[in-house]
């Protein structure tokens, strides 16, 4: 017999946890599924396991550099890895536990462990894994369930006889530091994961099928990021594609076409695959698109009645925040009587290398692609005292504005606390308010933020 609920949420990701919450709250009865780890990829295998490496990385890192700050620190750095991970998952596991608590523990909340399909519109099976099936039908439903690594079909990987590899989920379970860890990839996934292990000690290389690295990012910012990299020992390797793998005496040999590289260990870091191939969404109505994404419209609703998809399913961004937003407009819609949309969503996002890189809005080559009248400015890390008193100034700082209106286009910030600066240019776009708001603000002194209205001093024609 099947069980009727006034909502369901698939998947407790950042966007599917809080708002099962609030349909509870509002009165709804609210089912939720989850088919394996309470969380979703954030909290256990995407931001939070990733930046507790990366502080154990830069914790390393500082620790070798000591010495040009009058430090002295006798003996060799070295790294427990073992020790790292069991911080790591002392962290998560706080996290996953307490979303867990968190949805048992709140009232008209009834928690199903398996795997959800439709099997019709707004209808459900569960399976559990021990077996048992569970028909649930609701009046709707909210598809939060996330992506997963994507491993490109090469001949000789994987298998029971194949070479083993490693994705960002199984990386983060190795007790040992790599003696040389080749990553497939050049994008951020792949940039952070080389710069931490270099920093633990592993020889790296980034094998990049291209000609730079950062492909959505203008070219400034790449080469400047590809330099501190490389200063590190990142090594990169451009043009380079991996045609076959196998396995040697002293790990895994990869073959380049003409040329090979041996290594012990490899990481994919090529992309994300929307989980949405074993949903069952042909029985829902639901169409997926060339990515196997699923297509909504501003409210995030489906192209069927009573369903909605939020988070990194919907293709409308990849990222814990835009998940979290995603509920926000969602909730705030349903249940609070607005009209939002995430089709008026400024995007904005970090890349968590070190120094960190983050962007707003529009790039240069966008807005050059744009054609639009448009005002520049851009300033060196080398400008920011608190940067040269940290002995940390790589880096650049880069603002495009529109010489019409005088509204901010994007922003650019790779340097000393990028990711924390960026929410000065994210707060008066959203406002909708012209640049000279920013430019005329006091910021604190000695801050990287108050060279922001340096910055926009600085602003010419775009040419």
């Amino acid at each position: 017999m099947s069980q009727h609920f006034d909502a369901v949420v698939i998947g407790t990701g950042q966007g599917g946890s809080p708002l099962a919450v609030r349909l509870a709250e509002s009165g709804k009865r609210t089912a939720v599924i989850e088919r394996h780890l309470f969380g979703g990829t954030c909290v256990n295998v995407g931001c939070t396991p990733t930046k507790t490496y990366v502080a154990s990385a830069r914790a390393a890192h500082v620790a070798r550099t000591a010495a040009k700050y009058g430090v002295d620190i006798g003996g060799d750095i070295t790294i427990d890895m073992a020790r790292v991970k069991a911080r790591k998952d002392e962290v998560i596991g706080a996290s996953r536990d307490g979303i867990e608590q968190w949805l048992r523990g709140t009232p008209n909340v009834t928690v199903f462990k398996g795997h959800g399909r439709f099997t019709g519109p707004r209808a459900l099976a569960i399976r559990s894994d021990d077996g048992a099936t569970q028909d649930i039908h609701a009046d709707m439903i909210f598809i939060n369930t996330g992506t997963r690594a994507t491993v490109p079909h090469i001949d000789g990987l994987g298998g029971l006889d194949g070479v083993p590899y490693l994705t960002n989920s199984s990386i983060l379970e190795l007790t040992d530091v790599p003696a040389h860890l080749v990553i497939v990839g050049a994008s951020y996934i792949a940039l952070e994961f080389g710069q931490m292990f270099r920093r633990f000690g592993s020889r790296v290389t980034l094998l990049v099928r291209g000609d730079r690295i950062l492909t959505r990012e203008d070219e400034d910012v790449a080469r400047a990021m590809q330099d501190v990299l490389a200063r590190e020992g990142v090594e990169f390797r451009f043009g380079a594609e991996a045609k076959r793998v196998q396995k040697t005496s002293g790990g895994l040999r990869i073959e380049l076409g003409d040329e090979a590289i041996d290594a012990s260990h490899l990481l994919f870091a090529t992309g994300r695959t929307p989980n949405t191939d074993n949903l069952g969404l042909e029985h829902a109505g639901i169409a997926v698109n060339r990515h196997g994404l699923i297509d909504v419209d501003g409210e995030l609703r489906t192209k069927a009645e009573g369903v909605w998809a939020i988070g990194d399913v919907n293709g409308r961004g990849a990222f814990t925040h835009t998940s979290w937003n995603d509920y926000e407009i969602v909730a705030a819609n349903l249940l609070d009587g607005e009209s939002r949309s995430v089709d008026t969503r400024i995007m904005t996002y970090a890349v968590f290398v070190d120094p960190p890189f983050a962007r707003v809005g529009m790039s240069e080559a966008e807005v050059r692609k744009d054609g639009r009248a448009a005002l520049i400015a851009t300033m060196p890390m080398t400008r920011v005292g608190r940067a040269r008193e940290r002995g940390e100034t790589d880096g650049f700082m880069k603002a495009l504005v529109d010489a019409d209106t005088k509204r901010i286009l994007g922003a650019a910030i790779y340097g000393i606390e990028g990711d924390e600066v960026i929410h000065t240019f994210v707060d008066i776009m959203n406002a909708d308010a012209p640049y000279t708001t920013l430019q005329r603000a006091m910021h604190v002194h000695p801050t990287v933020s108050e060279l922001v209205p340096t910055l926009l001093d600085g602003l010419k024609p775009l040419v």
